[in-house]
Order: C-alpha cells, then sequence, then structure tokens
C-alpha cells in the first residue's frame, strides 16, 4: 500500500462523513483492533490484511462507498472478535439483518455467545429513544431506565 492510496481513502471517508454528517467510526475500530490482536492475533493479522489489500484500495478507487466499506471492516473486526451476527437497528427500535450501511441505522454485532455485550459497528449521526435503549442495554449492559421514568 502506498502512503497516495491510504491518504486518498483518508480523504474520501473525511469526505463522506462531511457530506452524511455520520460519526466517524475509526476510533472504536482501533479499540477493537487493539483487543484483536491481544486475544486473536491471526484474526489481527487477517483483518490488517484487509484494511491494506482491500478497503484502502477500495476506497481510494471510490469502488465502494466509503461509509459502506468502513461499516464491513468494522462488522469483520467484530465477527472477528466474537463470531455471531450483525443488525441494524431502525429508528423505531426494529431488528433486522444488517445488509449494508445506512446513515438512520444502528449497527450492532450480536455474539453467539448468550453473555457477551453486543459489539458497536457503527452509529447513526443521532440515535433515536429507541436506538438509544437498544444501545444502553445490549452494548452498554445499563439494566434499569432512568429514575425518572421507574414505577414507583
Amino acid at each position: 500500500m502506498t502512503e497516495n492510496v491510504a491518504a486518498t481513502a483518508d480523504a474520501a471517508l473525511e469526505a463522506a462523513l462531511a457530506q452524511t454528517g455520520a460519526r466517524d467510526p475509526r476510533d472504536f475500530y482501533r479499540e477493537r483492533l487493539r483487543e484483536l490482536k491481544r486475544v486473536r492475533p491471526e484474526e489481527y493479522q487477517r483483518a490488517v490484511s484487509y484494511y491494506t489489500e482491500t478497503l484502502l484500495p477500495e476506497v481510494a478507487g471510490r469502488r465502494r462507498d466509503a461509509l459502506a466499506a468502513w461499516t464491513e471492516y468494522g462488522r469483520r473486526l467484530a465477527e472477528a472478535l466474537a463470531p455471531g451476527r450483525t443488525v441494524d437497528i431502525d429508528e423505531t427500535g426494529r431488528a433486522r439483518p444488517y445488509e449494508s450501511w445506512a446513515a438512520d441505522r444502528l449497527i450492532l454485532h450480536l455474539p453467539a455467545d448468550n453473555g457477551a455485550r453486543a459489539l458497536l459497528v457503527a452509529l447513526p449521526r443521532t440515535l433515536s429513544p429507541a436506538q438509544r435503549a437498544t444501545y444502553d442495554v445490549l452494548v452498554s449492559g445499563k439494566q434499569r431506565i432512568a429514575a425518572e421514568a421507574e414505577l414507583p
């Protein structure tokens, strides 16, 4: 991979983020990579190879939408860390099997291990109340609703 490919891919992602107002996923993908390197080094190497050989060239060459390509990378990282299934959560809180990135969707990876928390793949610019509740329970592990909503 040349520095030019990386810079072109980075510029394409920055433009897509500015155009859509989407949240930049790279910070939580970096965190996922660090965890993958620690617990599954062989999967970490596969993820790095995918990044350099597939993700960056696709985005730099505009062969694929930058946000869709990055979301797929995030899904691959989550699957490598904890096999399971990926879903997208619409504004009403309804989950559907993940197909591709959408600006208004919360995308989560649900590990097959029922005791594991969901892994964040992509966030919409603003979470709806239903998406926020889903995130709080499945990703953050919160078990209680805010005190003002509690029953007497």
